[in-house]
């Protein structure tokens, strides 16, 4: 799907105004996104991508045909994935993605979860706050040190969200294939863990595996 003209505007106006909009003084260097995958799913870990670009750097240009990683075909991701592979290998791209497994989101909620995976991605790709902004989807939040900016529909407006978005779904997707050959059962390589009909009929009949939320499965396990 093309970005519309409107879009294409919007998303420039952030990469432009970086200065003048954080009221920071000291120049900034770079732009950072952050956009997340995985965080209703039934099974597998929550993913958050960070992806970290210098000022004035084109990244429509680069990536042509990105946007959120939602509305794009899983063929079209892969090609953007492996263009920002490329882009990581010629330095000109910097990006991360941080999962955070089953267990820990049972552990300490999904909500903890993903802001511990924003607060070590961002500070990888940036760890001295004053060289950048970083913008967020959503209601995702950087660390507080950092100057910010949170967009909901971001990963479809702001390019360096939306090529976070790619890097995260793309790579949690692979994971849940891989996850699929360990645990043949459920299907992974298909619904990647989202609770599908499918899905939900696989835990019913096969109970959950190690990489099922528990947490998430209380009512099917409760009314089978």
């Amino acid at each position: 799907m093309a970005m519309s003209v409107e879009m294409y505007k919007a998303a420039r106006h952030y990469l432009q105004d970086t200065k003048l909009r954080t009221g920071i003084l000291l120049p900034m260097t770079f732009v950072v996104g952050v956009d997340e995958a995985g965080r209703g799913p039934l099974a597998g870990p929550v993913a958050v991508g960070v992806v970290s670009v210098a000022i004035g750097f084109d990244i429509l240009e680069v990536f042509p045909g990105l946007n959120d990683s939602k509305k794009l075909s899983e063929k079209k991701r892969e090609l953007l994935f492996g263009l920002l592979q490329e882009e990581i290998k010629a330095g000109t791209v910097r990006a991360v993605v941080q999962m955070v497994s089953a267990s820990n989101i049972d552990a300490g909620g999904i909500a903890p979860a993903i802001r511990h995976a924003v607060l070590t991605g961002v500070r990888k790709l940036l760890p001295n706050a004053e060289e950048g902004k970083v913008y967020l989807d959503g209601a995702l939040k950087a660390p507080s040190e950092y100057a910010q900016e949170t967009i909901i529909g971001g990963d479809g407006i702001v390019p360096a969200i939306m090529l976070a978005s790619v890097a995260a779904k793309v790579t949690r997707d692979r994971y849940m294939v891989k996850l699929a050959e360990e645990y043949p059962h459920y299907g992974f390589e298909k619904h990647k863990g989202y609770g599908t009909r499918a899905h939900i009929e696989a835990i019913r009949t096969h109970g959950p595996s190690l990489e099922h939320r528990r947490t998430f499965l209380r009512n099917i396990l409760q009314h089978p």
